[in-house]
């Protein structure tokens, strides 16, 4: 008996696309955990990039408007994240450091075109206009300040920033993702610890 494929109708080839995709997704589902948080970005098989569609800015690396490495800083150098992100250690925001943080090392003439912009922003008295690389949406908190205070390493949720040369959203910040985390570390699992 042949089954023609012009008798399903749409809802079903869809529904058949989608059972598909999460099949595949579940195939390619592996639980690597380092420090107890999943490497991957992600939390289980439904929590792949397959399935992502781009909502999430999991993945991207936004052009900034300055070329800031932080495998210099970061890395090279050994800057710590709280040097220039000093608000995560008292603020739910974690902030990107003002333009006078960057002038406490790039002050003096330099042939750089990149602290050149720096300088440019400094004279003017403009904040740099910064692209937000990691976003959650509208009904969801993150606290940074509670994560920075229970030694949460940044690394967890950002990624080996420290290697990176334009940074990139490497976690899904999906809430299964989250959650799996949570659990690991017997944080609260409280839905009004995140949606408030």
């Amino acid at each position: 008996m042949q089954f023609p494929l012009g008798s399903l109708s749409i809802f079903r080839i869809v529904l058949l696309v989608v059972v598909l995709l999460a099949g595949l997704s579940a195939v390619q589902y592996r639980p690597d955990v380092s420090g107890r948080v999943w490497q991957a970005g992600k939390a289980a098989w439904w929590d792949s990039r397959l399935l992502d569609l781009g909502l999430t800015g999991w993945g991207q690396a936004p052009k900034q408007p300055i070329a800031f490495s932080h495998a210099l800083h970061a890395g090279e150098y050994g800057l710590d994240c709280l040097y220039c992100h000093s608000a995560a250690r008292v603020s739910p925001v974690a902030h990107v450091p003002p333009v006078q943080t960057c002038m406490g090392c790039h002050a003096r003439p330099t042939p750089n075109p990149e602290i050149k912009k720096i300088q440019t922003y400094w004279k003017n008295q403009e904040p740099i206009p910064w692209v937000r690389v990691h976003a959650l949406p509208a009904f969801t908190r993150f606290n940074h300040k509670r994560h920075v205070r229970a030694g949460v390493d940044c690394q967890s949720c950002h990624g080996e920033v420290q290697r990176m040369q334009r940074v990139e959203q490497v976690s899904s910040l999906k809430m299964g993702w989250c959650v799996t985390c949570h659990d690991a570390h017997q944080a609260s699992k409280d839905c009004l610890v995140c949606h408030y």
